[in-house]
């Protein structure tokens, strides 16, 4: 079967990228030099692993979930040594096959029906980061989902997400992509992002992490709310307000005022005085989008 011949499946939310400006600022962005592994989620009809091939990389680890496209990749590029395909829902397989060297960059054209879950298996969660980190994974996700990972506090995009992944990660934006630059085109803008996860050694531990979690949860949940009222019952109010004075935090401000280090300083301050977070044990610090 010929790529030309496979039409877009809905149910896979295929939307092939052919732009060939935006292939190759992908491409790019993803920084490609000898000896590089890297994972490309979603080939598709194969335009951005012909030029992931063209570079110097060591390997390419492709993970399709459509049968009949696997065909076609196959007989694009398996004479290719440097090429592996696995068949196969990319949530469910196992990354990498444990036959196989770790990929250490991520190229993707995201399903947006599987944004979330697929950021939360490519970069973890809060108290469970993906180890050892990729090096850079370079995403092409709904305008509207890359606006609200590399927001800023203050802007409307601004949300419990935003937090998360920037305490995961460095989040910058390549370029915008139009739906003209797909087949067939997307109703939605585009965008192109790239995300370099923090090492280790700047990620927070666990408990620490699941404390932030309990706070976006119980503060996000009511965004117009001052923090006073999101807060109120956890201390008496004259202690409350001293331990946010100390995390330069003031009661006035609403969830998406505050920058991601404050809310790890207030998550530090319930820490340090012994006190439990609600269901701070029980909430999975995922990056799923809410």
């Amino acid at each position: 079967m010929t790529f030309g011949a496979h039409r877009a499946r809905k149910r896979f939310g295929q939307h092939w990228l052919v732009d060939a400006a935006v292939l190759d600022r992908i491409v790019a962005a993803a920084g490609i030099v000898p000896g590089d592994r890297v994972l490309e989620v979603g080939p598709g009809r194969g335009a951005l692993t012909e030029r992931l091939l063209a570079t110097p990389l060591a390997a390419l680890l492709a993970v399709e979930l459509d049968r009949d496209l696997v065909v076609g990749l196959r007989s694009a590029f398996g004479v290719d040594p440097r090429f592996q395909l696995i068949e196969g829902d990319v949530l469910a397989v196992p990354l990498p096959p444990a036959e196989v060297e770790p990929p250490r960059k991520v190229v993707a054209n995201i399903p947006y029906n599987i944004t979330g879950p697929l950021l939360e298996r490519l970069v973890g969660r809060l108290d469970r980061p993906v180890f050892p980190p990729y090096e850079r994974l370079v995403l092409l996700v709904q305008q509207e989902v890359g606006e609200r990972i590399r927001a800023l506090p203050g802007s409307s995009a601004y949300s419990a997400l935003s937090v998360r992944l920037q305490l995961l990660a460095r989040c910058s934006a390549i370029c915008a992509v139009p739906p003209r630059c797909f087949t067939p085109p997307p109703k939605v803008m585009s965008e192109v992002i790239l995300l370099e996860p923090l090492p280790p050694e700047q990620l927070l531990p666990p408990d620490s992490a699941r404390r932030v979690e309990a706070l976006l949860r119980r503060c996000f949940a009511a965004r117009r709310k001052m923090l006073r009222n999101s807060l109120a019952g956890l201390l008496p109010e004259a202690q409350l307000a001293d331990l946010a004075a100390a995390a330069g935090v003031q009661l006035t401000q609403r969830p998406q005022e505050l920058a991601p280090e404050r809310w790890l300083a207030l998550a530090m301050g319930f820490q340090r005085l012994g006190l439990a977070m609600p269901d701070a044990e029980a909430v999975g610090s995922s990056v799923a989008l809410p």
